[in-house]
């Protein structure tokens, strides 16, 4: 390994230390909040504000390609060292999102209350305050959406201690607008407050994200003219992108609404429920994996192939095992972490978290090759194929559930769907950078479902013949944590990678001993 290449590796460590500090407590606090949150709404409150939530990000389609544009564009120029190009691609960025917000405002006043109030399933004594959460939200993702060139450019300027203490700030105002909603003596609609102060917090985190990039980014500073090769090359970018974007939107929050319309807000409270659970275990994942796109693409950019297929490799299996480690429990035991979680939760919650986190987990194999395809910056035949696979999520489930199914159908169209996904992304890099889907299926995909039996074994095991209770959560917690570690160890792990963790194990507790 080049002095570069252990350079970059120690980066990605820092990186991802940042991210872990910040998403431990977000994890806790959001699985706390959320308990808080259901209790003072009400099942049918939470359900509203989850689903019209999930109406607005229906519009983030466009706006989500043009992000993945903006990030992919700096970091490469980058990964190439050319800061004129730098500057404009961050000035054009800002305009393509400023023109986008004005046709997103658009869209949301017209199509989008036109469907909360004709075509959602919607109590009629809560729809005005579903309709103060859809503005709230509107207004919530325009802020967000002008954050975006900021927040890429935090990314790839790889400032992860940054964005952790930007993400603390967001976790600790969140933590307070809720313990506020659930224990204010005052006499309000809930619903609209909590909505709003959300809104407030996004206004607060846009400011700081300004503030932060211009004082310490040049390319922030750059002034806003149009670039017209420029915009026709992210746009072009974007628009193939887009395909993707879409399909992605039309499994998550297009399948949401269609539980609303066919089973009510009850049904996108439990799903709301199972999300919650999803994020807070994928996002350790999801911080490891930002701290290594950055790389992964500043490495293509320089042409060093070898070194960015390593890369690719060793996110998909070290992204899952953070994740895996964490899921094995949850999914062993749901009833009992979810009743000693909210005491009550709504019917299908406990399905609907295994499945979601089945989901995720064969997911979070294709996050290191979607960064790869789109480093490439050639995209259009791959979203065709890709991006038209995944937008079948959303047909067939809505002819499953018309056809009577129950809701838990969707989750395994959208197994089936993922794994399909995976096969085609692997086709396709092969075909255009090179990455061989041999080495992949034996160093990722066999390594990882080799990992995923042994890991399992023991605390599946215990599960049927343990007293239901907080002991047999114990038990399977440290069988499931040791048994998870023993398995990526000397199975997970080549050679070179399990001196690197053991050399690291014994360097900890050399330093506790000193202390």
């Amino acid at each position: 390994m080049t002095q570069n290449h252990s350079e970059n590796t120690r980066r990605i460590a820092r990186n991802t230390l940042f991210l872990y500090g910040r998403m431990l407590l977000g994890m806790i606090v959001s699985l706390y909040t959320s308990r808080l949150v259901l209790q003072a709404l009400g099942v049918e409150d939470y359900g509203i504000i989850n689903v019209v939530g999930g109406l607005v990000t229906m519009f983030a389609l466009i706006s989500n390609s043009l992000t993945a544009a903006i990030s992919r564009f700096m970091t490469f120029e980058l990964g190439t060292g050319n800061k004129e190009r730098l500057g404009k691609v961050f000035a054009t960025s800002m305009l393509i999102q400023i023109s986008l917000s004005a046709i997103i405002l658009t869209i949301g006043e017209t199509l989008g209350l036109w469907f909360l109030n004709t075509q959602m399933n919607i109590p009629a004594d809560r729809m005005f305050a579903a309709n103060c959460v859809f503005q709230t939200s509107i207004l919530s993702f325009i802020l967000g959406l002008l954050s975006c060139p900021y927040n890429a450019a935090i990314m790839a300027h790889e400032r992860m201690n940054v964005y952790a203490y930007i993400g603390l700030l967001d976790i600790g105002l969140k933590l307070a607008i809720v313990l506020f909603i659930a224990f204010s003596p005052l006499l309000f609609d809930r619903l609209i407050v909590y909505a709003a102060l959300l809104c407030a917090i996004g206004l607060i985190l846009q400011i700081i994200y300004v503030t932060y990039c211009r004082r310490n980014f040049e390319e922030s500073r750059a002034r806003l003219r149009f670039d017209k090769s420029l915009w026709k090359e992210m746009g072009g970018f974007a628009s193939w992108n887009a395909i993707g974007c879409s399909a992605g939107l039309l499994k998550d929050q297009g399948v949401n609404i269609l539980l609303n319309i066919f089973f009510g807000p009850v049904i996108n409270a439990a799903r709301g429920i199972a999300v919650t659970v999803s994020n807070a275990i994928c996002g350790f994942s999801a911080n490891f994996m930002a701290a290594v796109n950055p790389q992964i693409t500043k490495s293509y950019a320089a042409q060093d192939k070898k070194y960015t297929f390593s890369l690719v490799e060793r996110g998909s299996r070290f992204s899952y095992y953070i994740m895996m480690m964490l899921a094995i429990p949850v999914i062993i035991d749901t009833e009992y972490i979810l009743t000693l979680w909210l005491k009550t939760y709504p019917e299908y919650s406990v399905i609907f978290v295994r499945l979601v986190l089945i989901t995720a987990l064969i997911e979070i194999l294709s996050n290191t090759l979607i960064t790869l395809q789109v480093s490439t910056g050639k995209i259009r035949n791959y979203q065709i194929a890709v991006g038209g696979m995944l937008l079948m999520n959303f047909p067939l489930s809505y002819i499953f559930l018309k056809f009577g199914f129950p809701p838990t159908c969707v989750y395994i169209i959208s197994i089936g769907v993922g794994t399909a996904c995976l096969f085609l992304r692997l086709l396709f890099l092969q075909n255009m950078v090179g990455l061989s889907m041999r080495n992949y299926f034996i160093n990722v995909i066999f390594n990882v479902l080799k990992v995923s039996f042994f890991a399992t074994i023991i605390p599946a095991a215990i599960y049927p013949i343990a007293n239901d209770g907080f002991i047999r959560l114990a038990i399977i917690v440290v069988s499931s944590a040791l048994s998870s570690a023993l398995a990526i160890l000397y199975i997970g792990c080549n050679i070179n990678e399990r001196k690197f963790i053991i050399s690291k194990i014994a360097g900890f507790r050399k330093r506790l001993i000193r202390c």
